[in-house]
């Protein structure tokens, strides 16, 4: 590497780190002055009085800015699942810049919130690890697809087991990471049609144990946070497998999200001790080729709080926002000059 090119590898990766918390800067780290640095932003999200935001387990971000979250108010996880739907509302809208909110909607329809995205139309999708079912819905809560028969597991065409999470590719293609039963990622067209799988439990380059976030790049190409084996994989839009990156860092890998307009992919891990004592998460920025950049957060350099970081994405500004189940808060990393 060049010299030239070895100042600018340093800056970019020093400019990470020093904006989600790292503050002390030894004299030979850059030539340059840091140009941008990320932020934790204090007070947000602000909430009405006696609104539960619950487990925040999905995030996402519209074309608008808008932030959204899937919570599950007061409910909490249990096996077996509950049979009673959330009678509160679990889908919100949050403005980005004030963090008040904006709309919510989904009261009486979910059992156990899981995985959010928001598509380029900006149209609402969840899953269901409860109903088994993944859904697509309008900004306003209008039902507009359902993958997955209610309360019904399976490994077919028609069935998930636990569905984690859900993508959909600027041609409408749907993937599906069906993630704590089947431990594969199915692909459906736009319109609902199964088209192709892959994936089994276990440890090999080939199987997942609980792939459990998915996101796809510009150009098709799909990341998979597999949860339990600690990594991420990439594939192509064909399901053939691309790369692997391997966390040596935390026990568990929850899920991964691509900048809008760079090059750069975030992930998000977690770690317990031996003695069951939380350590926290940590932020992780990799190149494309999940080649590791720069991590922050339980690892060093970041004196917020303790997280169990479960979602996380990056909006147009470069802003970070993660859904963090342990605070039962959303945090975010703001850009600032």
């Amino acid at each position: 590497m060049s010299e030239d090119a070895r100042i600018v590898f340093v800056l970019l990766v020093t400019t990470f780190l020093v904006g989600l918390g790292i503050r002390e800067l030894k004299s030979d780290d850059v030539n340059n002055p840091v140009a941008s640095k990320y932020e934790l932003v204090e007070h947000w999200p602000q909430l009405p009085d006696g609104f539960v935001l619950g487990n925040p387990t999905g995030v996402d971000v519209d074309s608008e800015g808008s932030v959204w979250v899937f919570h599950r108010r007061s409910r909490r996880w249990s096996v077996p699942m509950p049979q009673a739907k959330i009678v509160d509302n679990t889908v919100t809208q949050l403005d980005s810049s004030t963090g008040q909110l904006l709309k919510s909607w989904g009261s009486n329809r979910f059992i156990m919130p899981h995985g959010l995205m928001v598509d380029k139309a900006n149209h609402v999708w969840v899953t269901d690890v409860g109903l088994h079912q993944v859904f697509k819905f309008d900004s306003n809560g209008e039902l507009l697809l359902i993958l997955g028969e209610a309360g019904v597991s399976g490994l077919d065409d028609a069935h998930f087991n636990l569905p984690a999470d859900v993508a959909v590719s600027s041609d409408g293609s749907i993937y599906v990471a069906d993630g704590y039963g089947n431990s594969r990622v199915v692909k459906f067209s736009a319109e609902g049609r199964y088209l192709t799988g892959w994936g089994t439990k276990g440890r090999g380059e080939d199987e997942f144990r609980i792939p459990h976030g998915i996101d796809l790049d510009r150009d098709g190409n799909i990341y998979v946070a597999d949860r339990e084996n600690n990594r991420i994989k990439k594939y192509n839009a064909a399901g053939s497998l691309l790369s692997i990156w391997q966390n040596k860092e935390a026990d568990q890998l929850y899920s991964v999200s691509m900048h809008p307009n760079l090059p750069r992919l975030f992930g998000i891990d977690y770690e317990i001790s031996e003695q069951g004592e939380i350590l926290g998460s940590d932020i992780i920025l990799f190149d494309l080729d999940l080649n590791l950049k720069a991590r922050v957060g339980r690892s060093g350099g970041f004196n917020g709080p303790i997280s169990r970081y479960h979602d996380i994405v990056v909006d147009k500004r470069g802003n970070v926002y993660v859904g963090d189940i342990l605070g039962n808060t959303i945090q975010k990393f703001s850009v600032t000059p």
